[in-house]
């Protein structure tokens, strides 16, 4: 039941005070009482639209204090495969490179150093295949 709902009964209850003194007292306090009850009705809108406004204020709260949340599986999961899709497109040029300059030695030290870059990207994004520890973790163990 909201704030404002008919079925307040405290509303309600206010409402019918102020229609029944009108007909106690006449139209000349018509002023008066219309004023009075709208008073209540907007002190019940003002606490309402605090209560929202606090309870906004204290979600934004927690949400900054959980602070940044971690790219989901499949954003990671696109990165990945594009850091390899790329990796794969430069390999050709870096092999031809390296094995005319520097041979079989040259072929493998670029291998390396294409594995070892996705390898780095792998970590980075899911530290737990080598740690067996997931990132949140890491901080609450100290590591």
């Amino acid at each position: 039941m909201s704030a404002l709902d008919p079925r307040d009964t405290d509303l309600k209850k206010d409402l019918d005070a102020t229609v029944r003194a009108r007909g106690e007292l006449g139209e000349e306090y018509d002023s008066a009482l219309v004023d009075s009850f709208l008073e209540k009705v907007e002190q019940r809108i003002d606490d309402t639209v605090d209560r929202r406004v606090r309870r906004h204020l204290a979600e934004q709260r927690m949400a900054d204090a959980r602070g940044p949340r971690r790219p989901g599986a499949t954003h990671s999961w696109a990165h990945r495969f594009g850091l390899a899709v790329v990796s794969l497109v430069l390999a050709v040029p870096l092999s031809a490179i390296s094995g005319a300059l520097a041979g079989v030695t040259g072929i493998v030290a670029t291998w390396l150093g294409i594995v070892g870059v996705n390898a780095a990207q792998a970590v980075r994004r899911t530290p737990e295949p080598v740690t067996g520890r997931r990132e949140g973790e890491r901080s609450a163990q100290g590591g």
